[in-house]
């Protein structure tokens, strides 16, 4: 399953979400290791769990962030955050949005660290950062619908699925991956996942009991409380071998 949009319209322009996509696709661009002067800035910039431990190299905290590993990496991680980043935007506003990205970023890192201390493995992605606006997300939005990329074989098809269902899901994805992979090398960082979703869920609860708690859930019934967004049916058709 790969979520391609929300139905769930921002009330105003997502200004930091936006200017957090192209700082990361701006950063990229630098850290291309296309010559030696892109690959030692992507080296300085990334995360060291170890000398994090032992209090060197702190910036790591901060700027592994807006590093990726690759245009993939890139591609879907901006993608997560457009999709679900503007609506917190909306909750938060543009500063308390910034500062609970951020804060985010560093509880995933912190979840990391504990779980992986690894020496010698360093950490980059915006990907914790985002787990966060999509745990924040889930609270206060669980059953905005998610349109969501489903491949089954040959069959393509684009399904709408509850925020709660199709996030509760990538979370324990993210959990039983963290437990199963443990000790078997670098790879991807799913205790960062696991951290900066909870982080965000805890970050996001006082704005979810100011909005009246579980009273906002039955006023709104778990949807977003303005209009969803309208799109035309999508009829992709099955991808048949020759």
């Amino acid at each position: 399953m790969f979520p391609i949009r929300d139905h769930n319209p921002s009330q105003s322009r997502p200004v930091v979400t936006i200017a957090l996509i192209l700082a990361n696709v701006a950063i990229f661009l630098l850290t291309l290791p296309l010559d030696e002067a892109g690959a030692r800035l992507w080296t300085q910039l990334a995360l060291y769990p170890a000398a994090v431990a032992q209090g060197e190299l702190l910036w790591g905290l901060l700027t592994h962030m807006f590093l990726h590993a690759g245009l993939l990496h890139l591609a879907g991680n901006m993608l997560f955050l457009w999709i679900f980043g503007d609506n917190l935007e909306d909750q938060f506003g543009r500063w308390g949005f910034l500062l609970f990205y951020l804060a985010c970023g560093l509880a995933a890192a912190a979840a990391q660290i504990a779980a992986e201390p690894d020496p010698g493995v360093p950490m980059v992605g915006a990907s914790g950062a985002i787990a966060g606006v999509m745990g924040g997300y889930l609270l206060l939005f669980p059953r905005a619908r998610v349109d969501v990329l489903v491949i089954v074989v040959v069959l393509v098809r684009v399904v709408p699925l509850p925020a709660w269902l199709m996030l509760g899901v990538w979370f324990l994805l993210q959990l039983a991956s963290g437990y199963t992979m443990a000790g078997m090398g670098p790879g991807v960082a799913y205790w960062a996942h696991a951290g900066g979703f909870a982080a965000g869920v805890a970050l996001t609860l006082a704005r979810f009991l100011w909005l009246g708690g579980p009273g906002y859930w039955r006023r709104t019934h778990g949807h977003p409380p303005h209009p969803p967004s309208q799109f035309a049916p999508s009829r992709i058709p099955p991808v048949r071998r020759p």
